[in-house]
């Protein structure tokens, strides 16, 4: 079975985000830290060269495989901002359907810049999805 390539890392993130070159887009993201370090009272933690990671969780598929990820995370990609919501979106149609513009993927809430959608809402998104998981 193949390794998670993903893994924690121990690059700085608070210098990740720094070298981030849009400043829209870096101050973006030091907004999301500091509401992803709020929620799972956890410090902001670089897995792989470009995602930040909020959180420990461990799982266990039904077929035996298990494996370490983050409860949350993000990465200011190019296009758009990516949200890592490990904990999935199945729950949380009703504060989805308040955010305001956005798409998902697999577990990824994207968003072209927080301005677009409603951060009070995101917030309380991100504090539903952490306290879903982390009482597993």
């Amino acid at each position: 079975m193949a390794e998670l390539k993903t893994k924690k890392t121990d690059m700085n993130a608070e210098a990740f985000i720094g070298s981030v070159a849009d400043e829209g887009k870096r101050d973006d993201c030091r907004t999301i830290v500091s509401m992803m370090a709020k929620v799972t009272k956890s410090p902001p933690v670089m897995w792989g060269p470009s995602i930040v990671g909020f959180g420990d969780y461990r799982y266990v598929y039904a077929s035996g495989r298990e494996g370490d990820w983050f409860v949350m995370g993000f990465s200011p990609r190019k296009q758009k901002l990516t949200i890592y919501l490990t904990e999935g979106f199945e729950h949380h149609a009703d504060l989805l359907s308040e955010l305001g513009k956005f798409t998902t993927g697999m577990g990824c809430l994207y968003v072209k810049r927080l301005g677009d959608i409603d951060i009070n809402v995101l917030e309380k998104l991100l504090a539903a999805s952490a306290k879903r998981l982390m009482k597993k």
